[in-house]
């Protein structure tokens, strides 16, 4: 009876002994993963508010080049304003966001509307994609393995939606080992079906640090299609919390 009680205990010490270690790994690559993400987003963009200009270029067979340009107004990737500025039509359009709470104001309507971050805006674009920057507040993140392109090291991380607000379900992220510089992102639905990809491309000085100026996405199921945004004209802006209420919305400019 004796001997079956300490075999019983040296079984569960062996197991302890392996299970605490395990444990710890998995929390510390969960740690590095969701840092690595947070180091990925402070490039795209700074954390302090700012203003940046963006010029969105949509193409696809057979269809005109449609042209459209926007101005956001971020503070803090929590809170942002994108205002339409071209083209002419849509000029005064204004999306409103508030955490993961979207709304779009139009001249002719007297509410704002609510609308999901995961609604197109325009081409491949989606409202998400210009509105909310904040990776590493919309996902969890797990690093998948590392990949060698080009003879560059990067990190592929999974990035899982914490919620069914964010804007898209999963992306597979590629982040330089060296520099933290995003390369590229395969974007998925709540089926895992793979819906664009994107390129971070042009790495310029843009509010003091070297930026992606140029984002290509491209859609994964109809070949040719893809929408080309360019940042332009970022800098820091005092931006008080009233610029972020729906009643403020009429006084920008």
């Amino acid at each position: 009876m004796q001997k079956n009680s300490e075999q019983y205990l040296l079984t569960v010490i062996l197991l302890f002994a392996i299970a605490v270690p395990t444990a710890i790994a998995d929390t510390n690559d969960t740690e590095l993963a969701q840092t690595i993400l947070e180091k990925a987003d402070q490039i795209r963009f700074p954390r302090e508010s700012f203003q940046v200009d963006v010029t969105i270029n949509t193409t696809a067979p057979g269809q005109p080049e449609d042209w459209r340009k926007y101005r956001v107004l971020s503070k803090g990737n929590e809170n942002s304003v994108v205002m339409t500025t071209e083209p002419a039509s849509e000029r005064g359009q204004i999306l409103l966001l508030k955490g993961r709470d979207l709304w779009i104001f139009m001249p002719e309507v007297s509410q704002p509307v609510r609308l999901s971050l995961s609604q197109r805006l325009t081409g491949q674009v989606a409202n998400g994609d210009l509105a909310r920057a904040n990776f590493a507040g919309d996902y969890n993140a797990k690093i998948l393995r590392t990949d060698v392109i080009e003879g560059e090291k990067y990190y592929v991380l999974e990035l899982t939606g914490v919620d069914r607000g964010v804007t898209y379900h999963k992306v597979l992220y590629w982040v330089g080992q060296s520099n933290f510089w995003p390369y590229r992102a395969e974007f998925y639905s709540l089926s895992d079906r793979l819906l664009k990809t994107a390129r971070y491309e042009k790495f310029q000085m843009l509010h003091g640090a070297l930026r992606p100026t140029r984002l290509v996405m491209e859609d994964a199921l109809r070949t040719g299609e893809q929408s080309v945004l360019e940042y332009s004209g970022m800098k820091q802006r005092d931006l008080p919390d009233k610029v972020f209420t729906k009643d403020y919305l009429k006084k920008l400019d």
